[in-house]
This record gives C-alpha cells, structure tokens and sequence, in this order.
C-alpha cells in the first residue's frame, strides 16, 4: 500500500464515514477526535474517572480495525452495549476497555495505541486533548441569548448559534496530534455535527494553529442532511460563516459538498474564500444525513492525490 500521509478530524459517525472511506488508500492515515462529549456511557466515564470522554475515540478505531475475521470480531465487541438491570448498562465495551487501559497506564495517547494493537488497526487515532473538554455557546432563541453548557446541551438546543467556548480554554494537546497535522500530505475535516464536532478544533488554540498553517492542504466536506439539531434553520453557507468566524485565518484547499448543496450562493462564498468547490451525489441511499463510503472514497481518492501534489498552490 503506498500513498500520501493523510489526517482526518472530527468524531461520532461523520468522522466514522471519512475513515472507512478512507482506510486503505493511505500510506499513513491518523483520526484526530475530539473530547467534548458528556452524554450517555461516555459522559458517565467522564464524570466519573475525569478522563477524556471514550466514545468518539471507539468509533475512530473502530472504523480503522483490519478487515479480517480478528479485526471485524474485535471491532463488534468494541461496539456492543450492555442492557443491563444495573449500573453497567448503557455502557459500550470498548469504552469500559479504553478507560481501563487509561487507569492503568496512565497514558491517554498510549491506552488508544493498545487498543489499536489489538483492532490491527490501518492508522492511528488520537485525541485532539488530554483533557476532557467542556463545550459552552451563546444560543438566540425569542429574542434573548442564553448560554448554553455541554455538547449534549449544545447539539440540542433549540435557537441559532451565536458563539462558542471551551473549557479550559487552551487545554494540554498531545505532541503527537500537532505533529501528525504539521506531517500530513492532505488533512481532511468534516463532515460531522458542525458545532461540537468540527468546530471545536478551532477552539484548542494549538491545534487551531496547526491547521491555520494547514489549510493549502484541507479538504473541508460539508454535511448533507438540510436539517439537524444543531443547524435548525441554516444551510451550508451558514456553516462556513461559523467556521470563518471561529478562525478567521483559515482556508482550506478544497470544500466538498453534495450536489443537493450546489447552489450559486455556496459556491460563490467558497469561492470568495479562495477554495476549489467540488460537488457530486454523495448521500447514501435510503438516509438523509450519511455519506456513501464508496462515493466518498472516490471523491477523496482524487481530492487527496490534487492536495497532496500541490494543486491548491498551483492555482
């Protein structure tokens, strides 16, 4: 297998799609996640350990296990959920396996690396902090702006985002996660829930700055569903003002989109932002809201082989 080094960013099933579309086409494939969850088996862990949330991070290495027998099997137990009279259910597997992994070593980076041994993982997966991270935003809603705290309160609240903040502000990034950006042929962000997915990496200012300088070489994919919790009443174009006022230095090479998106005012504001603008039939049939991996394979195949050979500064 040869090709170009390629980082993927995000979490939950966005980033799900991206890495399966993507396993298998690279030389080096790495999922940077993010750590805001605080629902469900995670959010319990969380609270409970005061580690980073594991979810998220499952389901990237998930994604990445080898396509054998051993991997598939592993990959299945990472994922079941126990339902359970007591205080084991609700719980996934694989997060009760990664935070113990934490629990002994110690070591955030080093548990998910065990975990990837034992899935034969194609990449690597790494957080995008060492810390849990707590989302906040300012939401309008009637008339008036409220704040709104935590992913799952953020992701469901009803208004138009505002702004967005972390706690801590400036949060321990592994030295791994830059170096993996600053390394990368192509980066790769999005899709995902826009806000608590894609948007908080801006908010971790080390990482924010590493993919400011990475932009020539970013493939931003846009999602496909018209509505959603967290986009009530916006579009597409609305998702690139927030991310353009989250970090107003960046500018990716490329902005991906699905051709029910293609329209004069999205494309006009991609390209005012100095990026290439692709669209193609990406949803996957009989959803509203998910990518076909094998659609978005194709289409990474040749955005990745464009940025990594230098198109976006050729242009």
């Amino acid at each position: 297998m040869t090709g170009p080094q390629v980082v993927a960013l995000g979490g939950g099933h966005g980033l799900y799609a991206t890495l399966s579309a993507l396993r298998g086409t690279c030389e080096g494939l790495t999922a940077v996640v993010t750590v805001a969850d605080d629902g469900g088996s995670s959010g319990r862990i969380r609270a409970e350990m005061n580690v980073p949330p594991p979810g998220d991070l499952r389901m990237a290495l998930s994604a990445l296990c080898e396509d054998t027998d051993w991997g598939r099997t592993w990959r299945d137990v990472l994922q079941w959920r126990f339902a359970t009279d007591g205080p084991l259910d609700g719980h996934a597997v694989g997060n009760l396996l990664i935070a113990g992994l934490w629990d002994r070593s110690g070591g955030i980076v080093e548990g998910l690396d065990w975990v990837a041994r034992l899935l034969r993982c194609e990449g690597r997966v790494l957080p995008v902090s060492t810390e849990p991270i707590t989302v906040s935003a300012q939401v309008a809603r009637d008339g008036r702006v409220e704040k709104v705290v935590g992913q799952v309160a953020v992701a469901t609240a009803e208004g138009r985002m505002r702004s967005l903040a972390i706690e801590p502000a400036d949060p321990a990034v592994p030295a791994a996660t830059l170096e993996a950006i600053a390394d990368a042929d192509a980066i790769i962000l999005g899709p995902g829930s826009w806000y608590t997915s894609v948007l908080t990496h801006f908010l971790v200012p080390r990482v924010a700055a590493a993919l400011t300088a990475a932009g020539p070489r970013t493939i931003l994919t846009l999602n496909i569903a018209h509505e959603d919790e967290e986009t009530a009443g916006t579009d597409r174009v609305d998702d690139i003002e927030a991310l353009r006022a989250a970090a107003p230095g960046f500018a990716p090479a490329v902005v991906l989109a699905d051709s029910s998106h293609d329209e004069p005012a999205l494309r006009s504001r991609v390209e005012q932002w100095g990026a290439r603008f692709v669209a193609a039939p990406m949803r996957a049939e009989g959803t509203v809201d998910r990518h076909d991996p094998l659609v978005l394979r194709e289409q990474y195949r040749d955005l990745v082989t464009w940025v990594a050979g230098g198109g976006a500064l050729a242009r």
